[in-house]
């Protein structure tokens, strides 16, 4: 199956990430206020999708990517080795005292009706400092390379992110690669390179580059433009407002072939509802969904990107993939951490209706 891609057979590399690495810090339950102690996960949502890819999937993953030489730096990088990804990093000396850094997320996971609290510390990012040229793309892509993703976050560091998304699409489109893109849009992240225009014009540019894109009908709104319904919709598991937007958006860019996105009603913290929607070259396709009991919110977007695109990319029936993806997505929430737990038999059973009986 080609879904109206021209997806390549063979590739030293499967699947290649830009974006920036990121640790998140997270005390579980208990507010920062009143946190003794965290976990540490490392995590970034272009890496995330590579690692899952990798570690679930068993596919040759890598990432491109800003990497500080200081001790946050190699407990990132050993993390990245552990997921099985292979770096390609552009270096950075830290000062000891003000950077650059590898930037640091705060997240509780909240509990009940107390939902969790993220906020950030992206002062001098390394990530943010990356522009064109820092990567070399044919030398990244010589053994040939079948897909390649980035993100609106990235996007949004700075002024020379986006630019550097095109550079590297661009040259992954002429080594026949597949290119994708999560819209991701982040109000706080523009706001600060220039707002909402700005987001816009960036993020058109990037879009007319990429055949897959995700993004949901708040991130076509606000990322693309595109004129669409309240996104408080009548219920966050209805997908037809997304589909209702798909004929403005090929319109905009008729090069798309895939538009996907999670619907996900939450009920509680620790209760969701959970389904998945793809349009795949003219056709729609609606995921199950599933009630789930949420251990860790964080990554369930990028748990179902991974396992959508491997269905994609070993040519599964277009419904199976995005329900891989889906299957993969509600995994994903069960663990801690924004990376995947999961193995690929446990994806492939609850995609086809699987249940929570004991495995012996």
């Amino acid at each position: 199956m080609n879904y109206g891609l021209n997806i390549r057979q063979d590739g030293a590399l499967d699947f290649v990430s830009l974006g920036a690495l990121v640790h998140r810090l997270d005390p579980g339950i208990i507010p920062f206020r009143k946190a003794t102690r965290c976990d540490i996960h490392v995590s970034g949502g272009e890496f995330n999708v590579a690692a899952n890819l990798s570690d679930c999937f068993r596919m040759k993953t890598a990432i491109a990517s800003a990497m500080v030489d200081y001790p946050i730096g190699d407990l990132v990088a050993e993390r990245v080795r552990a997921m099985g990804v292979k770096p390609f990093y552009k270096h950075f000396k830290h000062d000891g005292v003000s950077g650059p850094n590898i930037a640091t997320v705060y997240s509780d996971r909240g509990q009940g009706v107390r939902p969790p609290v993220v906020f950030y510390n992206r002062s001098n990012e390394a990530g943010a400092l990356l522009k064109p040229g820092d990567f070399d793309w044919n030398s990244i892509f010589s053994g040939g390379v079948r897909w390649f993703h980035s993100g609106g976050i990235f996007a949004a560091l700075s002024n020379t992110t986006g630019d550097l998304a095109i550079e590297g699409m661009e040259a992954a489109k002429a080594a026949g690669a597949v290119v994708s893109f999560d819209l991701n849009y982040r109000e706080k992240l523009w706001s600060a390179v220039g707002g909402h225009q700005r987001a816009l014009d960036v993020l058109d540019h990037i879009v007319k580059n990429v055949s897959v894109l995700v993004g949901n009908e708040e991130d076509l709104q606000k990322g693309l433009g595109i004129p669409g319904p309240e996104v408080a919709a009548k219920s966050k598991l209805d997908p037809s407002a997304f589909f209702g937007m798909i004929d403005r958006v090929v319109q905009k860019h008729p090069q798309i072939k895939i538009l996907a996105t999670t619907l996900r009603e939450v009920h509680s913290t620790n209760r969701h509802s959970w389904s998945a929607v793809a349009w795949i070259d003219g056709k729609t396709h609606v995921a199950p969904t599933a009630e789930l009991d949420v251990y860790d919110r964080v990554g369930g977007g990028d748990g179902f990107a991974a396992g959508f695109f491997y269905g994609l990319l070993t040519g599964r029936p277009a419904e199976e993939a995005v329900k891989l993806g889906w299957a993969h997505g509600a995994l994903l929430t069960t663990f801690p951490g924004d990376t995947t737990m999961a193995t690929l038999d446990q994806v492939e059973s609850f995609a086809k209706g699987g249940s929570a009986r004991i495995q012996r």
